[in-house]
């Protein structure tokens, strides 16, 4: 209700304005006419082209505390507005007891975690130890198994050949000496010089002798045919076991290690992002106690939030607060600057640079003088979500000077001067048909009202601008009526070769965006 009556206060003021400006520039005669309600009285005189906008007092350079504690937390304790701080004093503090729980179980996990990544590090430690004795044991074992091959070729081998050997030379030796004992014991038989008896033992010596011969024989061939060979190929074969033995503890080793340092690396990159996490939680209960970056007052953000629904509440204990939500304004400057939103019809009009006239609400009687600084390229979101159609412009103005007496959040009104013109021709903006490429007026010539085409400039929202087509003392319709779009087209044909200088050719077109009256095209 309070922004309804606020709008209407505004059209009133609006209208005053318009009345008062068609009085200066018509004279008594406009208000002969406009008794009659019909006419206005084309005079030469001053015109101010300016646009007017209501705005928030906003400080220059300030320090905004803004929630930096994820999703929505309730308020449990703030600092009352307008109270002055110094730095490092407690502003705001959320609630934390979830965060609080959380943090706990967020120990716990730290500590679990932590303890399986020590257990996996002694586990990687075990590994390499194991790894070192089993390859060491593989080491050792190829390294017995090339000396075993070395041992029986320089020490086994030609022992077990030299024994057979000389066991068939003593065997043949023993056989010489038995066939000797035997031919000499064969004769002294035969003389019946011994008896049969020792002649049988002699022959049987003789064969045992052949025997032991033959056996040694055949146990050297055997030992160098059989047993010497295949000897060497155990002896072979036993080192490319132990080879692969060795490899494949390598690779055994390697394997465990890999699948270790793994376990290890993973817990570790666990025990990191759960410490993260925990110091994440404890930020965030750090962040629920917001404090002053500076000495200021104290000035609570949703002061000088602009809601449509005007349902904007003072922050309150038990408020809920969202995550990156604007909670204090800690003005640092005694300077300050108005926010006003610019109209984007209004846009053509106004650039940075430009001076402007400001009055505060709360200091009657007094004004100040500013500068435009900033317009922002793109229209308010707030004000695009609630009306698609309303597109409005954030635009700063500098207030000029220091005054202690300008508070941040008062409302204003800033008037910013476009233009001034100091001899110029200007109708009332309802007296004006047409687009701006093509306007018209009625002119009262004789009896009749005749379409007249015109050249129009900047308008105040009251007063237009006419360029070319109008002269002082015409006198132009103030309520047209609704013409159809042939009637206009003849009536611009005509004027046209009565104003050759009107033509929109001649490089003069209007800088006023506006429609054209129901029923004109």
């Amino acid at each position: 209700m309070g922004r309804v009556i606020k709008a209407v206060l505004i059209i009133a003021l609006l209208a005053a304005v318009a009345y008062g400006g068609m009085s200066i520039l018509g004279g008594e005669g406009n208000s002969a006419d406009k008794a009659a309600g019909e006419f206005y009285t084309v005079e030469r005189g001053e015109l101010t082209i300016n646009v007017t906008e209501t705005g928030t007092i906003k400080s220059r350079d300030q320090h905004i505390v803004k929630s930096q504690v994820e999703g929505r937390t309730s308020i449990i304790y703030v600092i009352d507005e307008g109270t002055v701080v110094e730095e490092g004093e407690l502003l705001i503090e959320l609630d934390s007891s979830n965060l609080q729980d959380r943090l706990v179980d967020q120990q716990i996990q730290v500590e679990n975690t932590e303890a399986d990544y020590v257990s996996a590090t002694e586990n990687l430690e075990v590994v390499r130890i194991q790894n070192q004795a089993n390859i060491a044991k593989a080491e050792q074992d190829n390294q017995f198994a090339i000396e075993d091959k070395t041992k029986y070729l320089e020490g086994e081998w030609p022992k077990s050949l030299m024994q057979a050997e000389a066991d068939v030379t003593l065997a043949e030796e023993d056989l010489r000496r038995a066939t000797d004992a035997y031919i000499w014991s064969k004769k002294l038989f035969d003389e019946k010089y011994l008896s049969e008896t020792e002649f049988r033992a002699d022959e049987l010596s003789k064969k045992r002798s052949e025997l032991e011969v033959a056996l040694a024989t055949e146990n050297l061939k055997l030992l160098k045919e059989f047993t010497h060979v295949r000897r060497l190929d155990e002896l072979d074969s036993e080192i490319e076991q132990k080879r692969l033995a060795l490899e494949r503890v390598k690779r055994e080793s390697s394997s465990n290690l890999v699948q270790a340092e793994a376990r290890q690396r993973a817990y570790g990159a666990e025990l990191n992002r759960q410490k993260l996490k925990l110091e994440k939680i404890e930020d965030q209960i750090a962040k629920t106690q917001m404090f002053a970056p500076a000495d200021g007052m104290v000035v609570y953000a949703t002061s000088s939030e602009f809601s449509w629904r005007g349902d904007t509440e003072p922050l309150d204990e038990g408020q809920e607060v969202y995550e990156r939500q604007e909670l204090i304004h800690l003005p640092t400057a005694d300077s300050m600057m108005v926010v006003i939103r610019v109209h984007e019809s209004a846009l053509g009009k106004v650039q940075v640079g430009q001076t402007a006239e400001i009055t505060i609400d709360a200091l009657a009687g007094k004004s100040f003088t500013g500068k435009v600084t900033r317009i922002a390229p793109l229209p308010d979101a707030t004000s695009v979500f609630m009306n698609p159609d309303l597109k409005v412009y954030d635009t700063q103005i500098m207030i000029d000077g220091v005054h202690k007496e300008i508070r941040t959040g008062m409302s204003c009104k800033a008037t910013v001067k476009i233009d001034q013109y100091s001899d110029a021709i200007a109708v009332p903006i309802q007296a004006v048909i047409g687009s701006p490429g093509n306007s018209m007026v009625y002119v009262k010539e004789g009896k009749e009202n005749v379409l007249r085409r015109v050249v129009t400039g900047l308008d105040n929202n009251s007063m237009v601008h006419i360029i070319e087509g109008l002269n002082p003392g015409d006198r132009v319709l103030l309520t047209p009526p609704l013409e159809r779009s042939e009637e206009m087209a003849s009536a611009s044909k005509r004027s046209d070769k009565a104003n050759p200088s009107t033509d929109p050719s001649s490089g003069q077109s209007s800088n006023r965006p506006r429609q054209a009256r129901a029923g004109t095209p």
